[in-house]
């Protein structure tokens, strides 16, 4: 790093699990020291031991351990860090706490308070993208009751998406079919809204039934600088939450791709980002047309797909440009070479819904081989605790072409080995081996509709 960049010399991890293991492979790599704050639960962890120092920030069954911004922001300073990096949780986008990092003289890694102020805000964000000339589903204000609502939908048409305005991560949302499932969702969807982000507000957005969820990684700088890193597609969900994700588009026409990556870096110039950020895009399969959903200005769950075609360390750019640096790399270093296919690993049952199921993993071998990356914290005797995120591992495959990509994938996951707790490999593999994935021709519905049940027709 240049000698501006070396003012972050020890950097404070405010996260768990694989993301923070992740940051701090890549401050090893780069010589800086790292202190993590751990819950009493985390102790132990991979993360706290593989950091120079760990400092507990609250007790393990207190599941906001890790959202305590005063706890994070004192252990920071009395370690006497320079920065602190929030990992992709909630305080990665909430502008109080990257505000009140500079207010205590630390280097918050992420965009500044004021992008994060524009970008948490989606109906906003809607409003600068429109604002931009970039295309934006149709949908309504920030609505004030389901009465307000329901007019909303008569317009819209039927199904409408209900938004969180403050969300992420699938919270907050509901898809609903008609009046009554309106009304009856409504309610639901802002106390989980409020309970997870202190913000009920919702609001509406047309629902495309056959709809890809394309999104591109941008990297801007405090210079002006912006460019993009190629699209992610990220359809594959289960309520709301990505499940498998890769590094180019399959099926998306060519004009259409470039058109989005344009859109992505005019709206990135729009907010004014200067770190990492993703522009998220709904495509619609029949019409071949695109829109704007939101924009996420924080280090995504699925950036090693980008890293692993574009060869760029996502976790250092947003280190150097949170120290001041100017973007290395131009639009024209960008190149995108071969196919990357993530597959995220999750203590979960698909034969009982997904269902969480905390527990210990009593065993663990990773898979390895060419083109495998294993983004994990987890190891035998790992703990996996009720009230944290159920994520033991991004399992992720790189080849010349998708083909290649994905039966690096298929095949790394059967050599996973997980014992102690049920997982998500088999569904995964079972998914990435099924001809319509092969042929991507899946939608954001395809697993709820297909692929689950599938799953657990071959399952019996």
């Amino acid at each position: 790093m240049s000698d501006h960049a070396r003012s972050i010399r020890r950097l404070f991890v405010a996260n768990r699990g694989e993301i923070a293991a992740r940051v701090i492979r890549t401050c090893r790599a780069l010589g800086l020291r790292t202190v993590i704050g751990v819950s009493t639960v985390d102790r132990d962890s991979l993360p706290a031991r593989m950091a120079d120092r760990s400092v507990c920030i609250g007790p393990g069954p207190a599941a906001r351990s890790y959202l305590d911004g005063d706890a994070l922001l004192s252990a920071a300073i009395n370690t006497g860090c320079d920065a602190i990096h929030p990992g992709y949780g909630f305080l990665a986008e909430n502008p109080g706490f990257a505000r009140a990092c500079a207010e205590h003289g630390l280097i918050f890694v992420g965009p500044s308070p004021e992008v994060i102020a524009r970008a948490g805000d989606k109906a906003r964000a809607r409003e600068l993208a429109y604002s931009a000339g970039i295309p934006v589903l149709a949908g309504s204000p920030v609505l004030e009751s389901v009465t307000d609502a329901v007019a909303a939908a008569r317009e819209l048409g039927y199904p409408v998406l209900i938004k969180a305005v403050a969300g992420g991560g699938g919270r907050g949302m509901s898809v609903a079919e008609d009046e009554q499932e309106l009304r009856r969702r409504w309610a639901a969807a802002s106390r989980e809204a409020a309970a997870a982000f202190g913000d009920g507000r919702l609001y509406l957005e047309r629902f495309i039934r056959r709809a890809a969820h394309i999104e591109v990684q941008v990297l801007g700088d405090r210079h002006g600088a912006m460019i993009h890193l190629g699209e992610r597609d990220c359809t594959l969900q289960r309520r709301h939450q990505k499940v498998i994700e890769e590094s180019p588009a399959p099926n998306l026409p060519e004009p259409v791709r470039a058109e989005i990556r344009d859109s992505a870096v005019a709206f990135g110039k729009a907010i004014g980002l200067d770190s990492a950020g993703t522009v998220e895009f709904i495509y619609d399969v029949d019409t071949q047309t695109y829109a704007f959903l939101e924009f996420n200005a924080r280090i995504q769950v699925e950036h090693p797909v980008t890293e692993l075609v574009t060869g760029v360390d996502l976790i250092e750019e947003q280190l150097r440009a949170a120290a001041g640096e100017p973007l290395r790399l131009r639009q024209d270093d960008i190149t995108i070479t071969g196919h990357a296919i993530e597959a995220r690993v999750t203590a979960e049952n698909p034969e009982q819904d997904f269902l969480p199921s905390p527990g210990t993993v009593t065993g663990w071998r990773p898979p390895s081989g060419p083109g495998i990356r294993v983004d994990t914290h987890c190891e035998p005797g790992h703990t996996v605790p009720p009230y944290y995120d159920s994520l033991l591992a991004k399992v992720i495959a790189h080849g010349q072409g998708r083909d290649e990509a994905a039966d690096r994938l298929a095949g790394a996951l059967e050599e996973l080995h997980v014992s102690g707790v049920p997982t998500t490999a088999p569904f995964l593999r079972f998914v990435l081996t099924h001809p319509d994935f092969r042929a991507g021709k899946v939608t954001t519905q395809w697993i709820a509709s297909h692929g689950l049940p599938g799953y657990l027709e071959r399952r019996r």
